[in-house]
């Protein structure tokens, strides 16, 4: 363990909603990444849950496993999962003890020894790197998507008509992410973020509630000159959609579940704040063009293996196109602002 190694401070931060016992199981699984990152502390946060579920982590956290440097925070609203992360590092940032590097990981995840430490390597190697995510695996140890590269209208078009041809005819490189190396963003399940370019670029703007909102941090971040990278010798399991529900088989069903109206609005603010308007109409009725497309190739058996999320389009044209005035508006958290202020999502417009 290098003498640097020792003296950087790594908060990770757990958000959880109505899943405790993964939540402290979660925290488990860090134990062993205290022997090469000693000062690694741990904020639960439980974001409004409305359960009992405070009561729960509070009654976790007493294990002597854990005490001492796994904490609750216990927030009064279910304010989203960029608010509830903003609420820890806020915090800690305002603290007289404020950590280096902050690790916001899901509660539904399992890190794999050295995953902290391998990340932590990361932003120690790469002094302008300003987020590093890690290789997520999925329940049954096959590779899940963990890092991307842009979100575009041309890529939506692609995304839509489910056509890797296409891609490669108009010479848009993979979605997927693969190798080490630097991405256009990393999913928020496991990323280690660096406290000074959050300070510099902002936390998680409060106008999501829920998905994309990383995206839109990382563009930030991208734009006051950091990087982001991935790392897949930091490997995580991750069960996904336990909090939401969003989660489901897609080597079975024929056809997908619904998703909440919240996922189409987060995608068109996403849109909206790193392509403005007009990239976000694009973006949206690009992809209906080539889900139509889809449809047609699926009618005459050439659909492939892909499966259709129920009422996809439909939902798209209702919430996800237009973007509103209020998605043209950042309301991006500062690390020194009023601690407990609502999310700007909640706002009455």
């Amino acid at each position: 363990m290098t003498e640097a190694a020792v003296s950087t401070k790594i908060a990770v931060i757990i958000v959880n909603y109505r899943t405790p016992a993964l939540a402290l199981s979660a925290a488990r699984a860090l134990i062993p990444e205290r022997a090469g990152n000693p000062t690694l502390r741990v904020v639960i946060v439980d974001g409004g849950s409305g359960d009992n579920s405070a009561d729960v982590l509070q009654a976790g956290v007493v294990d002597p496993a854990l005490a001492g440097w796994v904490d609750v925070l216990a927030l009064p609203i279910n304010g989203g999962f960029g608010w509830a992360n903003n609420q820890a590092i806020q915090r800690l940032l305002q603290s007289d003890d404020a950590p280096d590097y902050f690790h916001v990981l899901n509660p539904d995840t399992e890190v794999e020894p050295g995953a902290v430490s391998a990340l932590r390597d990361v932003l120690d190697r790469h002094p302008r790197c300003g987020a590093v995510g890690s290789l997520l695996l999925n329940e049954d140890g096959s590779l899940s998507g963990s890092a991307f590269g842009a979100m575009s209208p041309l890529r939506e078009l692609v995304r839509g008509a489910r056509l890797d041809a296409m891609r490669r005819v108009l010479g848009i490189k993979p979605m997927l992410v693969t190798e080490p190396g630097e991405a256009d963003w990393v999913t928020g399940a496991s990323t280690m973020f660096r406290g000074a370019a959050l300070k510099q670029a902002g936390l998680f703007d409060t106008g999501f509630f829920l998905y994309f909102e990383e995206v839109e941090l990382m563009w930030r971040l991208a734009k006051a000159g950091w990087s982001i990278r991935h790392e897949p010798v930091s490997r995580v399991r991750h069960i996904g959609g336990a909090s939401t529900g969003i989660n489901y088989d897609r080597k079975v069903a024929r056809t997908l579940p619904p998703l909440p109206r919240y996922w189409y609005e987060a995608r068109r603010r996403m849109y909206a704040r790193t392509r403005g308007r007009t990239g976000a109409i694009l973006a949206g009725s690009y992809w209906v063009v080539g889900h139509a497309l889809f449809l047609a190739r699926r009618t005459v058996g050439l659909g492939g293996k892909h499966v259709p999320v129920a009422n996809e389009a439909r939902d798209l044209l209702r919430h996800g196109i237009l973007p509103s005035a209020a998605d043209l508006r950042p309301h991006v958290a500062r690390w020194d602002d009023a601690i407990d202020q609502p999310p700007a999502w909640m706002a009455v417009d």
